[in-house]
């Protein structure tokens, strides 16, 4: 594998160390992961339009307390 070098600030390295899963992790392996995360927890544009809707709703007010809807269902909230 062909290596090189970065620079970062020491707090950026300080970060990074503290999301190592061990001390023998890698920074390779730990970038390589924090990219993969980033891109699985991408939203597609059905999931935006989606969750604009949803705000929407609630800023029209068409949205219910968890309490309302238990009561109503007859469901008992712990």
């Amino acid at each position: 594998m062909e290596k090189t070098t970065i620079q970062i600030n020491f707090e950026t390295l300080e970060r990074l160390k503290s999301l190592k899963n061990s001390k023998r992790q890698s920074y390779d392996e730990l970038l390589n992961n924090l990219i993969n995360n980033c891109e699985e927890e991408s939203l597609n544009e059905e999931e935006i339009n989606e969750i604009q809707k949803g705000l929407e709703d609630v800023k029209k007010g068409k949205v219910y307390p968890i309490e309302v809807v238990a009561r109503e269902l007859g469901i008992a909230l712990k």
